[in-house]
């Protein structure tokens, strides 16, 4: 019903353009709301990475296809890619054909192994970069929302760091407003409160 009702409203956040009903779908249920698993996290930065250059509804119809071709984003199965692989996805025109990102998708599976093998989870080390709670930001327009933060600067910083690629911080900020790490939505949109009610589970 809430999105039913959500789907209605004129104060809805500018960029969910209501000719687009699976962009209003998307903001209406999924951007901004708190996302905790690791491997949740590292598909929504991979297809960020994707996103590179071109615009988020491409890459939102392309989602279901980007899961096929990726494995569900497994990344102990993406990890094992390998030449035949990475030519299977380099032929499919369902998905972004980018060797640079589809190479930076594989080498980030391989990261997110290490990392887990050295004891780091990679939820707890992106949601630290925000003192492991969401920002609650009050934009009165989406005119006020920056491309990025220092926030956004400094895990982008520590991404390169370990390796990743694509994860610079207009990208990173993207990841973070999506994920729920800071809560973007403008404070007259119906989802400004719902997903403020949900960074209170944080304590």
């Amino acid at each position: 019903m809430a999105a039913a009702v959500l789907h209605q409203a004129s104060s809805r956040c500018g960029w969910a353009k209501p000719t687009e009903p699976l962009y209003v779908a998307y903001h209406d249920e999924e951007w901004g709301v708190p996302e905790l698993d690791s491997r949740a996290l590292w598909e929504k930065l991979v297809l960020d990475g994707f996103q590179a250059g071109l615009s988020w509804i491409t890459i939102l119809k392309k989602r279901e296809a980007f899961r096929r071709a990726f494995a569900g984003f497994e990344p102990q199965i993406v990890a094992g890619f390998g030449e035949a692989d990475r030519a299977r996805l380099m032929a499919d025109a369902a998905i972004v054909r980018s060797g640079a990102k589809i190479d930076a998708a594989i080498g980030g599976a391989r990261l997110f192994l290490e990392m887990r093998e050295q004891g780091e989870d990679f939820a707890h080390v992106l949601w630290s970069f925000c003192g492991g709670r969401p920002i609650q930001n009050q934009w009165k327009s989406t005119a006020e929302v920056p491309a990025q933060t220092a926030e956004a600067m400094e895990m982008s910083r520590a991404l390169k760091a370990r390796g990743f690629k694509f994860c610079g911080p207009v990208i990173v900020y993207a990841f973070m407003q999506a994920v729920g790490m800071v809560n973007d939505h403008v404070t007259a949109c119906p989802r400004h409160g719902e997903v403020a009610g949900m960074a209170r589970a944080f304590g």
